[in-house]
């Protein structure tokens, strides 16, 4: 899928610290402000999503008015909650854009609610892979077979291509 540029614009310090507090109460964690705090924060309005970049970098996008890390974002601020832990086996195909399947999950957050976003990491090293919609609960998402996770952006798509 392409993504088109509507608009780009700088964001105010107000807006960045909300933006902020909201990533805070998903990732229960204060960490993230304190990693970004202080940096310019530029908004890009494109025909999928906005995309905030943070010290022009693609960190974080809001998807249905909601703002969550991008694959970069999760790259860097490595958060431990709403992670899907995925074996070697589907990490081929999740960076492909496929939908994270429960055979190829070995853990995840048992928080997770179904409709929340996730971040889908790689086994071995803990990396980012790819932005998910939970379809089951966490604590459900273990399993032999069925989806568990929607993809909505993974490594090399539109969106990781951004700058």
């Amino acid at each position: 899928m392409e993504l088109h540029i509507k608009s780009r614009h700088h964001v105010r310090s107000n807006n960045a610290k909300k933006i902020l507090k909201e990533l805070e109460k998903v990732f229960d964690s204060s960490d993230i402000a304190a990693m970004l705090n202080g940096k310019r924060f530029e908004l890009i309005k494109t025909s999928l999503y906005d995309i905030i970049l943070v010290d022009s970098e693609p960190l974080i996008f809001i998807l249905d008015g909601e703002p969550f890390l991008t694959v970069k974002g999760a790259l860097e601020i490595a958060p431990e909650q709403r992670t899907v832990v995925v074996d070697a086996g589907a990490t081929r195909f999740v960076v492909n854009g496929a939908d994270v399947m429960r055979p190829g999950i070995v853990r995840a957050d048992a928080t997770i609610e179904v409709g929340d976003l996730v971040i889908v990491v790689e086994e071995l090293h803990g990396k980012a892979l790819a932005i998910g919609r939970a379809i089951v609960p966490g604590d459900e998402m273990v399993g032999e077979s069925g989806k568990a996770v929607k993809s909505v952006h993974y490594v090399g798509d539109a969106l990781w291509a951004v700058m």
